[in-house]
């Protein structure tokens, strides 16, 4: 099943909080206020800044900021520099591997439909910003 890896769901969740914030943000903060695991959070953020998505900010009051307008970044643009396209079947994911072949592609009577499947979730995560995510109410968590 297509699922993005933690380090892509604390990437969006951290610019997703910065979007909503004006200033510098730190690490704590964001780990504070989201149940993330502070190392790889910083981590993740550093990819992000090398990836031009953050300005990190030196000091005692450092932190970091989104290094565009929210509305200028998609979820596609963040996932494809945190993890790559995502792939749906074992035929999209060989790619070099064993030259891309597959035993049945030749007969295979779900690649084209999956292929096209593939493309329409990766044009929504192109025309979804971080605008659209943190701008979208927030579903109360029903308590156990």
């Amino acid at each position: 099943m297509l699922q993005l890896t933690k380090r892509t769901e604390y990437g969006l969740i951290a610019l997703t909080h910065l979007a909503g914030k004006e200033g510098v943000t730190s690490v704590r903060e964001i780990s504070d206020r989201y149940p993330i695991p502070r190392r790889l959070l910083a981590e993740v953020l550093k990819d992000l800044c090398r990836s031009s998505f953050v300005s990190s900010h030196r000091g005692v009051r450092g932190g970091y900021t989104l290094a565009r307008p929210a509305e200028t970044i998609t979820v596609g643009e963040v996932v494809g520099a945190l993890e790559g396209h995502p792939t749906l079947a074992s035929c999209e994911a060989l790619g070099a591997y064993m030259g891309g072949r597959c035993g049945v592609e030749h007969v295979c009577p779900i690649k084209s439909p999956i292929h096209r499947l593939r493309q329409d979730i990766w044009d929504l995560f192109e025309r979804t910003t971080l605008h659209d995510i943190a701008s979208k109410p927030r579903l109360p968590v029903p308590l156990a």
